[in-house]
């Protein structure tokens, strides 16, 4: 399956797209969420987006509100170096909100799982 990773941090884009590889997974890249929006257009077979909280423009829960609005329902994971569960509450249709921090190589498998139903 293909996912979209959405950070503009290069390096934690580094570490979640080797996640997402190790998990038999696709990854395509984008370094804001303008960018992740065109390639939600270009790539109809994406299956899951993994976006970062904190970017310019747009930040990951704008970026979420955007896509729901333009009917698109895919899986959303927002990873935050802030307190997880304040973004949660700032938007509860999330299907997942975690801390991005040094054990995200750890804690981003399972939560790929939970949210893609054991894929």
């Amino acid at each position: 399956m293909q996912v979209l990773v959405v950070d503009d941090d290069a390096l934690a884009g580094e570490m979640i797209v080797a996640v997402v590889e190790e998990m038999g997974h696709q990854p395509l890249v984008a370094e804001n969420a303008p960018e992740g929006m065109e390639k939600l257009n270009e790539h109809p077979e994406i299956g899951l987006i993994i976006s970062d909280m904190n970017m310019p423009l747009v930040n990951g829960i704008e970026f979420f509100r955007e896509i729901r609005q333009q009917g698109n329902t895919l899986p959303f994971i927002l990873l935050t170096g802030d307190d997880p569960e304040a973004a949660r509450q700032q938007e509860s249709g999330l299907n997942a909100c975690i801390m991005k921090d040094f054990s995200l190589d750890e804690s981003l498998p399972g939560i790929v799982r939970d949210v893609l139903g054991g894929q």
